[in-house]
């Protein structure tokens, strides 16, 4: 006979007492799907780390190639002027209604490698006394164009305007 206040079978259900703290019918476990579900967040994650730092990587890439080319840019208008002072063996010195071609290569003057260096077409402009013109009548000493560097993949690229002004010196002719 079953004491008292106790069903028969109460206490023998399956699995009853074999897992301390729990409660008949909760699992401690986790299934299939929980692993499932974490492992899928953890791919996102790490899919989304490695593009960041792919990212960062050409990010970085063409910000030093800008860099390489702003001051490849600036030795170019040096070298330009350079030559136009005729501070150089081989430069003809100021040119009068020169061409874009008179300063293309200045002696002396080579970019880096993987990048190019150029005078950047029509830019070339003439000053006239009361602006810049695109042809030569009298030349009135001043001139201006534009450089460009430009690296070999196309990525990075960088321009100067720069100001040409005729050298007076004292054994030049007066400057008008």
């Amino acid at each position: 006979m079953p004491a008292a206040g106790l069903m028969p079978g109460a206490g023998l259900m399956p699995g009853a007492g074999l897992m301390p703290g729990a409660a008949a019918g909760q699992d401690l476990g986790e299934t299939l799907l929980e692993i499932l579900v974490a492992v899928a967040i953890l791919g996102i994650a790490v899919v989304a780390v490695i593009g960041s730092l792919g990212i960062g990587i050409k990010t970085s890439d063409i910000h030093r190639q800008q860099a390489t080319a702003g001051t490849t840019v600036r030795d170019y208008a040096e070298a330009v002027g350079t030559a136009l002072a005729g501070n150089v063996a081989g430069s003809g010195g100021y040119t009068g209604c020169a061409t874009a071609g008179a300063y293309a290569t200045p002696p002396g003057y080579s970019p880096p490698s993987g990048y190019t260096a150029s005078v950047v077409p029509g830019s070339l402009r003439y000053w006239s006394g009361g602006g810049w013109q695109t042809t030569c009548g009298t030349d009135t000493g001043l001139q201006r164009l534009t450089l460009q560097v430009t690296s070999s993949d196309g990525r990075a690229a960088e321009q100067l305007v720069l100001v040409l002004r005729k050298p007076c010196r004292l054994g030049d002719p007066l400057c008008s």
